[in-house]
């Protein structure tokens, strides 16, 4: 277990190592959140659009 303590620590940069990687993965789950957020928006209001045009 020494081993994975120390993977973890990295040499003494673990903090700024995996505080990078956990910034990363909550930007990219935002950029994907966002990005379906948007689509749905986005054919609600072209469905809106047609359903006003008919």
């Amino acid at each position: 277990m020494n081993s994975f303590s120390a993977f973890l620590q990295m040499g003494g940069y673990g903090a700024y190592v995996w505080s990078a990687y956990a910034v990363t993965a909550l930007v990219l789950a935002a950029n994907v959140f966002f990005a379906w957020r948007g689509k749905r928006e986005g054919l609600r209001a072209a469905k809106k659009r047609r359903e006003e045009k008919q």
